[in-house]
């Protein structure tokens, strides 16, 4: 009854959701033509109470206290409305001025109707709203009472401005209102006026000379503009119609006759001419120095080549991955059959009849696909999963009501005889092959048998449960041996985390080539808890150095910025390098927030949070998902999860956000989501051996002189103490020192980025150049003033120092 409940609840809000729409403010074209005659109606009733208002506005002040009344007479042309509408836009507002609002109110109904472009109607509304400011405190400036002429917010508004700057202060803030007003509305400059003062000069001239000019002589009527009147006819949308050019009655007719002629053989100059075709020059864009410069280096040498240095590296072949005999699917039509059987009857035995069924094998489950007859309730299906799972003898079975995509529904039966997913099948299919993704992983086989094949770094961090033995470290395994057939050492960096000490230990071997550590650690496979802490902290540091590299390269993620490098368009002197991928391995999660907590917990959230763009990726997996182990926010930010089989159902909801996790069969069987819809796979074996075998390939390659060094980071118990003692002086003191006055910089940043120091240690080593007179005292966001100018200067003070 609960489970029902709860459905007919989940059903009744999906009605209600999808009842309610979001209202739409679009009108029609009869609601538009409607409402712009309303408003054009009303600007034309607002201008004649206006109007009415200036010859009857007296008349009706006696009355107005009574409005509305309707036993009283009002003189105004539009009744007791106008009357009132009238007194609060002219007498108590803004006096005569507010005849412009009835125009603008006018015009919008223009707008409405004609279904014109709103942006110019706001242009209008906006410039109209000024100017009726403007003029209502421009009349109220002669008036010394309260008058219609600027109303009473114009007079007001004198009086404010007048008890603080005066009358003569007053007029010259209008007439800056009105200069600011032309200059911004109408586009006039000082030019405009220099013009019109010329213009009337030479106007004053001709009217004192009149026969200057021989008025006999043919005028033409100009109808060019003015930039003014140009700029006043764009601003209001203006159209005028231009008059024909006319002849003045003291022409001649044979100079009509000639200016014909002369328009004709230019029009047929122009026809003649319009037949010849214009060629022409398309100019390359000038590229900049550093686009040439990096052009000419691509060039010369080529484009950089981060496998160089170990260009002889050879991936590992396939014949190091078993191959089973019974890797092919058999058909078992028996099998088939009887299942096929036991479903009908059990859903006949509930009157529960099917259409049609279908199966598609699967190496280790089968999908029996059904259309249930027309009128039956999916729900009433759902609830059959135990007494079906019953009749047929199953381990356990899944049903998908619907399947996603299709109208059927899906019931996954095991196969009595699961076939094994090999590992060496899924790397060598085309579809891992050919990937052209940035990290392929290959996890195994879909129900309908075909190579599952995602791309880390768009997960862009995944999260994997499983109760112990159920194909947890094979899955980790089978990730790692992905990437080591697809990507070269110079491209990916592994990140080890292996609590239990035994689960990793054979990528050791791989050390020089594929790994990360810190610089003081031995063992490249971490296994101590404060190791970890350590770890982790120095992974932010690394995602802090590459976002400010990223920064500095106008670059939003690590493979624009790696494409930069290879072009040849980053200095390596500027800091600059090329970044591989990090991969982030914890086996067991679980055992470090128990025995960490937050001190893990916090950087992982960080790195899930912020690192996807910089090519960091983290792969958690744990045994048992608990709310405690995996919190809101590492859910929150792992939409990639696999769930192999747990033992409850709290569990598998806690992992995938629903049920299914809990009746997979084991041995591999799992489920795959990326926030979408469930996948089901079986993941690809890798045994113990095979994992030995590649490993031992690629350590028997030449290889690089250490792992991939990550940034050191000093707990808060590490690190050296300030003091000028030389004793107690950093190990990297000297080396910072020449770094300092070689760049004549004296920042922390820089030591973080030459050194590959975390901030704490490059802070110390800066307080200790400080106390040697090296460099100056802090100056805020400043850098540190050096004290020394030049490497002989700094030997010598250290010389001296020593003595």
């Amino acid at each position: 009854m609960a489970k029902k409940t709860t459905k007919n609840k989940t059903k009744t809000k999906a009605k209600t959701k999808r009842t309610l729409k979001t209202p739409s403010f679009k009108l029609s074209n009869q609601q538009k033509l409607i409402f712009g005659s309303l408003l054009i109606i009303l600007g034309v009733l607002l201008f004649i109470s206006f109007l009415s208002f200036i010859f009857t506005g007296k008349e009706d002040q006696s009355v107005l206290s009574n409005f509305p009344e309707r036993t009283e007479a009002y003189k105004n042309w539009a009744s007791q409305l106008g009357a009132w509408v009238s007194e609060l836009f002219i007498s108590k507002g803004f006096g005569i001025p507010s005849f412009i609002f009835s125009g603008l109110i006018f015009l919008s109904g223009v707008y409405v109707t004609l279904n014109l472009k709103k942006n110019k109607l706001i242009k209008h509304w906006i410039w109209g709203t000024l100017i009726v400011i403007w003029l209502s405190i421009f009349f109220g400036f002669f008036t010394h009472k309260y008058d219609i002429l600027g109303g009473t917010i114009g007079f007001e508004m004198n009086h404010f401005f007048q008890d603080y700057i005066g009358k003569i202060g007053t007029s010259f803030l209008l007439l800056f209102g009105l200069i600011a007003y032309l200059a911004l509305r109408f586009k006039v400059t000082g030019d405009t006026f220099v013009k019109l003062f010329k213009s009337a000069k030479k106007d004053f001239k001709n009217d004192m000379n009149p026969n200057a000019e021989d008025k006999s002589q043919t005028t033409l009527v100009d109808n060019s503009h003015s930039e003014e009147a140009e700029a006043i006819k764009s601003a209001f949308e203006i159209t005028l119609d231009e008059p024909e050019p006319t002849i003045s009655q003291h022409s001649k007719p044979k100079e009509h006759k000639a200016s014909l002629a002369s328009e004709t053989s230019t029009k047929k100059a122009s026809d003649d001419k319009s037949d010849i075709k214009v060629e022409v020059e398309a100019v390359e864009e000038e590229k900049s120095e550093t686009d040439n410069l990096a052009d000419k280096l691509v060039e010369d040498f080529g484009q950089f080549d981060p496998t160089l240095e170990l260009s002889n590296y050879q991936f590992p072949p396939l014949d190091l991955l078993k191959k089973y005999d019974n890797e092919g699917i058999s058909i078992d039509q028996e099998e088939l059959e009887e299942n096929k059987n036991r479903i009908v009857e059990t859903l006949n035995n509930y009157k529960i009849g099917i259409t049609s069924i279908k199966a598609t094998i699967g190496p280790t489950v089968t999908l029996y696909e059904i259309v249930p007859d027309a009128g039956i309730r999916i729900s009433k299906i759902k609830n059959l999963e135990d007494d079906i799972a019953l009749s047929l003898s199953a381990l356990g079975i899944r049903i998908i009501a619907p399947i996603p995509g299709k109208g059927t529904i899906g019931i996954e039966v095991p196969n009595k005889k699961s076939t094994i997913v090999s590992m060496r099948s899924v790397i060598a299919s085309q579809k891992f092959q050919q990937s052209k993704m940035q990290l392929p992983i290959a996890f195994g086989k879909t129900i309908s048998n075909e190579t599952f094949v995602v791309d880390l770094a768009k997960m862009p961090h995944l999260l994997m449960a499983g109760a112990t033995g159920q194909g947890k470290s094979v899955g980790l395994n089978a990730v790692l041996t992905s990437l080591l057939y697809k990507k070269h050492p110079a491209e990916v960096k592994f990140v080890l985390v292996d609590p239990k000490k035994v689960e990793l230990t054979l990528f050791n071997k791989i050390e020089r080539h594929y790994l990360a550590k810190l610089p003081d650690s031995e063992d490249a496979i971490i296994t101590d808890n404060t190791k970890v802490i350590n770890t982790l902290n120095s992974l932010c540091i690394e995602m802090d150095n590459r976002y400010e590299m990223l920064k500095n390269a106008y670059c939003r993620n690590i493979a624009e910025y790696n494409a930069k490098f290879k072009a040849r368009k980053l200095n390596p002197n500027d800091g600059h390098q090329y970044l591989p991928y990090i991969v982030l391995v914890v086996d067991e999660f679980a055992d470090l927030i128990m025995t960490a907590g937050k001190e893990v917990e916090t950087p992982i959230a960080r790195l899930a949070q912020l690192a996807r763009a910089i090519g960091i990726h983290l792969i958690i997996a744990t045994q048992r998902p608990s709310v405690n182990v995996i919190t809101g926010i590492i859910k929150a930010n792992f939409p990639a999860r696999i769930a192999f089989r747990v033992t409850s159902k709290i569990d598998s909801r806690t992992i995938l956000d629903g049920s299914g996790a809990d009746q997979l069969i084991g041995r591999g069987d799992m489920l795959y989501t990326q926030g979408n819809d469930l996948i089901r796979l079986q993941c690809a074996f890798v045994d113990t051996p095979e994992v030995e075998k590649i490993t031992e390939f690629i350590g028997s390659q030449k290889a690089y002189p250490d792992a991939h060094l990550l940034p050191e980071y000093v707990g808060e118990e590490g690190g050296t103490n300030l003091d000028i003692d030389i004793a107690d002086r950093d190990g990297l003191f000297r080396e910072a020192a020449e770094i300092i006055v070689t760049a004549q910089q004296g920042s922390a940043s820089l030591l973080q980025r030459k050194l590959k120091l975390g901030y704490n240690r490059a802070g110390r080593i800066i307080d200790q150049l400080e106390a040697a007179g090296i460099v100056g005292p802090f100056e805020g966001s400043k850098a540190r003033q050096v004290l020394v100018p030049d490497l002989v200067a700094l030997d010598q003070l250290l010389e001296n120092e020593q003595q």
